[in-house]
């Protein structure tokens, strides 16, 4: 793909994702200004029914939604052979980089964005459309924390009768379900199993099954028993482990019949409601029967003929063989049941109820018959803090001593006032939710006359009302208030000057336009968006600038690329008062030289500082002169 512009509206100014049938890049839609995402099926396969099919289903899937946590579909279409399709562009990480980053999610984060993928999903099901590829890969992480599911590139309706060409065993290996491992089909309860696998990785850092090959790893999917989650974490509650648990089961019919059913569990597990929360059914295999073996044959014993008087010596032989045997016995026996009786009355202990106790006072107890006490903390809406709400084991069980009793606690109820946020500022609004165990989201930012930029305009839930502890509060944001300049026809650094002190942002991708008339080198031809047009303070605008060939400065440098297995995009631009531009970009195969010559261009001479992004990454910075 070489076009600078898709369909003469899209401005693509980096590739920020590669997949397996499309390449994502960043752009700028020259009618809003605003930034979005073009995917782009790869061109080897626009002649591919499959790969197309699937392409349109994506758009097809996207086009039924619309969701605060799914990344929308702006706009589809084609540019020549090309098809792409235009989604909202997400500025942040994917959930699999935060989590890599962050080795273990915190229990009540981790649920609370399980919660907002739930509340995707059960948008997705009830349009009739399965995801089949939900992974941490797929999931958006907004920079201000907002949520996003990504990718409904392998998505069917959940009504079509007919699967492509190796769709039903599509998804990543590590997150399908055991009926995509067995190629068969799926339903909502496949999503929520990958939902339940990406929960794991959140609280442990590790996903449930590895392997060597993804053979391997699908048969654990199909067979295997995940590790305990409190093994590798714990402090995780309980009833959070169960439920992940149970959206993991083997046999669809024992998950969640729905995410919103799930989401409400993970909620009654957060707030301590652990009597409402539904078991867990465990499908067991019948114990086998031991077969035991039979004599078949009794030895013989071979009569002697002996004289009277042995005959009258053997009784009394074996009288006293069998008298030592009967006495031995009774005597172990006598000796196992003191040892029982005495392992029983000094090494074990009876567990006490302790449900309803002051916490302080049930581990007391619990150390001083010699067992051990585990607490684990949950909220409940009508038990105060302190108190015992359940046990286990439950009272009347015989444990031995050094064995370890857990007692769930609560921790109060878990429902509290929103505070009001609105027309502070974004620093402010976040260290005073986080006061109250609450989070904060930025769902908009919108061009605002009355507020500064960065201040709270509006709040979901508003100020007052009831809220869930640990609950995130969505907050429309004043973007401020900048008129877009004229700088048509200007030079470019007078444009520079005249953007940045706008307060704008210009696009250091220029687009050049060839021109033979030097009058025009170096000025302005068009911008992205029209003089006078109320923006959001910061808003990128996309130059498009004449320049004529001959009256161009250049000057070679040597760049030091890093060593890598992978093609690596290189872009570098030249650094002047007024701003930042493009001067070089290019993509470097894994065999190409890490030390390759290449020419930059300058429309003005003089020496310049120039920085070097590999994978829009910045790496260092370096001078050059043009003559």
């Amino acid at each position: 793909m070489r076009e600078k512009i898709l369909a003469g509206r899209y401005v693509l100014v980096e590739q920020i994702g590669v997949g397996g049938m499309a390449i994502v890049y960043r752009a700028i839609d020259r009618n809003t200004g605003h930034s979005v995402a073009v995917k782009v099926l790869k061109p080897e396969f626009n002649r591919d029914a499959e790969f197309v099919s699937r392409f349109q289903r994506e758009a097809e899937a996207a086009s039924k939604m619309t969701h605060h946590n799914i990344v929308n579909l702006l706009d589809v279409g084609m540019d020549g052979e090309n098809r792409y399709l235009i989604m909202e562009y997400v500025k942040g990480q994917t959930l699999k980089e935060v989590i890599q980053q962050s080795g273990r999610i915190r229990p009540a984060t981790a649920v609370q964005i399980t919660i907002r993928i739930l509340s995707a999903l059960q948008h997705a099901h009830q349009n009739g459309i399965i995801h089949r590829d939900i992974k941490p890969q797929n999931i958006l992480v907004h920079a201000d924390g907002h949520i996003k599911v990504a990718d409904f590139g392998i998505a069917r309706m959940a009504n079509s009768s007919t699967l492509t060409k190796g769709d039903s065993v599509m998804g990543s290996v590590h997150y399908f379900s055991p009926e995509q491992a067995q190629g068969q089909g799926t339903d909502v309860t496949s999503d929520l199993y990958s939902v339940g696998v990406t929960l794991y990785e959140m609280l442990t850092g590790r996903v449930p099954f590895d392997g060597d090959s993804p053979v391997a790893i699908a048969m654990q999917h199909l067979h295997a028993q995940p590790e305990p989650i409190r093994r590798y974490a714990p402090e995780v509650p309980e009833a959070i482990c169960h439920v992940c648990l149970k959206a993991m089961e083997k046999n669809p019919q024992y998950r969640y019949h729905s995410a919103r059913e799930m989401a409400s569990e993970l909620r009654m597990a957060l707030e301590g409601r652990v009597s409402e929360m539904q078991p867990r059914l465990v499908q067991t295999a019948q114990q086998p029967q031991l077969a035991t073996p039979s004599a078949s044959a009794v030895s013989s014993t071979r009569v002697r003929q002996t004289t009277g008087r042995s005959r009258l010596r053997k009784p009394n032989a074996r009288l006293w063989l069998m008298t030592a045997i009967v006495a031995l016995v009774v005597v172990y026996g006598l000796y196992v049941g003191t040892m029982a009786i005495y392992d029983k009355v000094v090494n074990s202990a009876t567990v006490d109820l302790y449900r309803d106790s002051e916490v302080n006072a049930a581990i007391r107890e619990i150390n001083r018959i010699g067992l051990k006490a585990k607490v684990v903390e949950v909220h409940h809406p009508s038990i105060s803090a302190g108190i015992v709400i359940m046990q286990t084991p439950q009272e009347d069980t015989t444990l031995r001593k050094g064995d370890t009793v857990t007692l769930t606690v609560s921790m109060g109820p878990a429902t509290q006032t929103v505070p009001d946020i609105c027309n502070k500022t974004i620093a402010d609004a976040t260290a005073i939710l986080r006061a109250y165990g609450l989070t904060l989201s930025v769902v908009e930012r919108v061009v605002s006359k009355t507020h500064d930029a960065d201040f709270v305009i509006k709040q979901v839930p508003e100020a007052h009302s009831v809220c869930q502890n640990g609950e995130t509060i969505q907050v429309t944001v004043s973007g401020g208030i900048a008129y877009v300049p004229l700088v048509k026809g200007r030079t470019l650094r007078e444009a520079m000057e005249l953007i940045s002190s706008s307060g704008l942002t210009l696009n250091a991708a220029i687009e050049y336009v060839d021109t033979q008339e030097e009058i025009y080198h170096d000025r302005v031809r068009e911008q992205s968006i029209a003089a006078d047009t109320a923006v959001i303070q910061g808003t990128t605008l996309t130059l498009s600038v004449y320049r004529v060939q001959s009256m161009l400065r250049r000057a070679k440098v040597e760049l030091e690329l890093p060593a890598s297995d992978s093609l690596v995009s290189v872009r570098v631009t030249l650094l002047s008062d007024s701003g930042e531009v493009t001067a070089y970009q290019n993509d470097f195969p894994s065999n190409a030289s890490r030390h390759p010559e290449v020419e930059l261009v300058s429309s003005n001479a003089g020496e310049f500082t120039y920085r070097v992004y590999v994978n829009n990454v910045f790496k260092y910075a370096n001078t050059v002169r043009f003559e």
